[in-house]
This record gives C-alpha cells, sequence and structure tokens, in this order.
C-alpha cells in the first residue's frame, strides 16, 4: 500500500532526488510515478573496454555516472543513474554492444542487422544515497524480437532524426516505425528505466511514488506486463 501524499510530501522535502540524465524518455517515464526530482548530466566516457561483456558494461556506466553526479550536486540526496544498452548474438560472429550510432549509416547496418532477429536489451540502474555513501544496483534485461520491417522504411525512419540517439538504433515507442514485433519481459526497460526496479530501490531511501506505478507503467505504454509483481517483492 502506497503511503499517503502528506507523507510523500514530507520525505520528498526531507529527501532531494536526483535523475543523472538528460534523456527524455527517462524523464517521461519518471514523470509516471509523480516523483519531484532535479536533473543532472553527468558525462562519462561510453566506450566500451575490450572484449566486455553487455552486462558488465551497463553496470559499469551506470555506476559511473552515479558517482559523476555525486560529485556534481555539493548536497546530500539520492541519485538515480541508468544506462541501457542492446546487445546482438549474430550467428558466427562475436557478440555486439550496440550502442547509439554516430551516424546515419551506422544506424541503418544496426536496424538492417536487427530486423527480423531477436536480441537482448539490457538497462543498468544504480540509486545512491549520498548522504552515507549506500549505493544499489540492478540490471533488467528484456528479450526483444523485431519484426522484417523495409530498407524503405528505414531509411524513412532514418530521416525523422530518431534513431541517432538510441542505442541500437530505434525507439520501441516510436509511433511511424514500430519496429518491435514481440518483446519477452518490461517494456520501461527497453525505454530506459525499469520503473519497478526504481521503485523497489526508492522505498528503501523513503521515496514513495505518488501512482500505483504497474498501473500507470502498463496504462501509459499499452503493454500488459507479466513480470512487475515479481520484480517488486524481490529483495535488495
Amino acid at each position: 500500500m502506497l503511503e499517503s501524499p502528506n507523507m510523500i510530501r514530507r520525505v520528498s522535502q526531507n529527501i532531494q532526488l536526483f535523475l543523472a540524465s538528460n534523456s527524455p524518455r527517462r524523464r517521461e517515464l519518471l514523470a509516471l510515478g509523480g516523483w519531484d526530482y532535479r536533473s543532472l548530466s553527468p558525462q562519462v566516457d561510453e566506450t566500451p573496454m575490450p572484449d566486455e561483456a553487455g552486462v558488465d558494461y551497463v553496470m559499469r556506466l551506470a555506476k559511473s555516472k552515479v558517482d559523476k553526479a555525486a560529485s556534481m550536486i555539493g548536497v546530500g540526496g539520492v541519485i538515480v543513474a541508468a544506462d541501457t544498452t542492446v546487445i546482438y548474438n549474430q550467428i558466427h560472429e562475436k557478440t555486439r554492444i550496440l550502442g547509439k550510432p554516430g551516424d546515419r549509416a551506422e544506424a541503418a547496418q544496426m536496424l538492417r542487422d536487427l530486423r527480423g532477429n531477436t536480441h537482448q536489451v539490457h538497462t543498468a540502474i544504480a540509486v545512491l544515497l549520498s548522504q552515507n555513501g549506500t549505493l544499489w544496483s540492478d540490471l533488467c534485461t528484456t528479450q526483444v524480437t523485431m519484426r522484417k520491417y523495409s530498407d524503405a522504411e528505414i531509411k524513412a525512419y532514418i530521416d525523422t532524426g530518431d534513431p541517432l540517439d538510441k542505442a541500437g538504433a530505434y525507439a520501441i515507442q516510436h509511433a511511424g516505425f514500430h519496429p518491435v514485433e514481440q518483446l519477452e519481459g518490461c517494456f520501461a526497460n527497453v525505454m530506459g528505466l525499469p520503473l519497478c526496479h526504481l521503485t523497489r530501490f526508492l522505498a528503501h531511501c523513503g521515496i514513495t511514488p505518488q501512482a500505483d506505478i504497474p498501473h500507470a507503467c502498463q496504462a501509459a505504454l499499452g503493454y500488459h506486463c507479466p513480470v512487475y509483481h515479481q520484480i517488486l517483492i524481490e529483495e535488495l
């Protein structure tokens, strides 16, 4: 059961919440919970290390972002950072980390590689209670199968400019492209912020949402989520 709005406001006044991200998708998702927060823009090097596994990569970047943000705020608070990447296991080739494409050509190649295939979207989330250095981190993974869109659809989508700031060069929620045929797991994770994981972490900091997160998330995204209950009851 959620706490009363008065209790939520009182706790929020005492503990400032920070989102260490400029992503409009993450801000959109965070708004579903009605949390009061400030945005930060930590800049970290997102280059994968040689032979770095996708899971290790996103966990490292989320931790780097939250640490960088902590050095920026100058006050106590709760800092949320996340990093999302696409992991593509191409037959007879090495597993590839697909981050944000560098240009239109790279975006087109990513979309052609993913077309008709299944990949994984990993989001690592890190939550730091800066007053005492307590850090919670977790990983959310969603299996995503892309539809067999045409080369013409790829070009039209790239012409919108949307793919150039997205891991894997696509947005699952894009109204014109609709690239995804099927997914298994958390939809919000593919957008960049698994809300049930975040809700669980923030509860340990005394920060609760002003909305029923599973209901608000499913209603906003138009998706029947099969995993939210299990995530919310998991122990940290």
